[in-house]
């Protein structure tokens, strides 16, 4: 069998061979990346850096940069699966670093988040929604129209104020919170949808278990936050003072977009709001949530028959 230096050898004095590397060579430092790099560390790099960096250089031109290549994380073409690659100067050579793409981060935080919070679930039907499928009548078009202006003016980190969707069951307010969140993960924009009847007999059991805070914090957090049928909860002191109410305290003053379904609106969630489940009145109470509430959203009325 022959030597593998010696097959080295003789392909490097193939002409053939010669001509293929030497027209593979030029594409690679022709590449805009490679070029900008080169000079941005110009006054690092040598000549004899670059050749025998180059299959390095070519590694990088092959892979997909900022997800621009790859439809889905899950269809990702470069070597490491959700990282894409970065030139660095190390050691008088030129190298290649993979750091998590932004698809990568949001599906592990996605993850995380899942992990920690239970009541994160939501039916298929929601998390397949999409604006195609929402059926835009007279009774639903205002609120259609209102999400799409959303999605269109929102940039990642923007403050802005989200929408606090409701009417009666069955007409599709948490179907369009879905269609949301959807086109936001398209735009590579974080989300998290939490069904508060859930949320609220979860934080209970939390105390034992000591994850209480760390739950709270990732909810007061998060990019975007959607909070789906408030109001279908049976209302302590404890969940709405010391749970909803931090969390909405936190988003209103930072600013971070909130949605809200309910089959409430702003004056009859007030109402369920302010007695507990013990029968206590406490209307001034109840007024601080809703002020948060009504800072953090604009109300929208969703009609039209029950499509359940």
């Amino acid at each position: 069998m022959e030597k593998i230096n010696k097959t080295m050898q003789r392909l490097a004095s193939n002409e053939n061979f010669q001509k293929r590397y030497e027209q593979q060579r030029q594409q690679v430092l022709q590449h805009p990346d490679i070029k900008a790099f080169l000079a941005q560390y110009q006054n690092e790099i040598t000549q004899d850096m670059i050749e025998k960096s180059m299959s390095k250089l070519y590694e990088y031109t092959n892979q997909s940069k900022d997800c621009d290549r790859c439809e889905s994380l899950e269809k990702c073409i470069n070597f490491m699966k959700g990282y894409h690659p970065e030139l660095v100067v190390t050691r008088n050579s030129i190298d290649v670093v993979y750091k998590r793409c932004s698809r990568k981060m949001m599906m592990d935080e996605k993850k995380k988040n899942e992990k920690l919070i239970k009541s994160l679930y939501v039916p298929r039907d929601i998390l397949e929604a999409t604006f195609e499928d929402f059926d835009g009548d007279s009774g639903r078009l205002d609120a259609g129209d209102k999400a799409a202006t959303f999605l269109m003016n929102y940039e990642t980190g923007k403050k802005a104020k989200g929408l606090y969707l409701h009417g009666k069951f069955g007409v599709g307010k948490s179907y369009l919170l879905g269609a949301i969140a959807n086109e936001l993960a398209k735009k590579q924009i974080s989300s998290m949808i939490v069904y508060v009847p859930e949320l609220l007999r979860e934080m209970k059991s939390s105390i034992a278990d000591s994850t209480l805070n760390e739950k709270i914090e990732a909810l007061k957090k998060e990019p975007i936050l959607m909070l789906d049928d408030i109001g279908a909860e049976g209302v302590s002191s404890w969940t709405r003072d010391e749970v909803l109410g931090p969390i909405l305290q936190f988003r209103m003053l930072e600013s971070l977009p909130t949605f809200f379904t309910s089959n409430f609106n702003f004056g009859e969630l007030e109402h369920h709001l302010t007695y507990s489940q013990r029968g206590e009145e406490e209307k001034m109470k109840a007024r601080r949530i809703m002020e948060r509430i009504r800072t953090l959203s604009e109300p929208v009325l969703v009609d039209g028959p029950n499509r359940r």
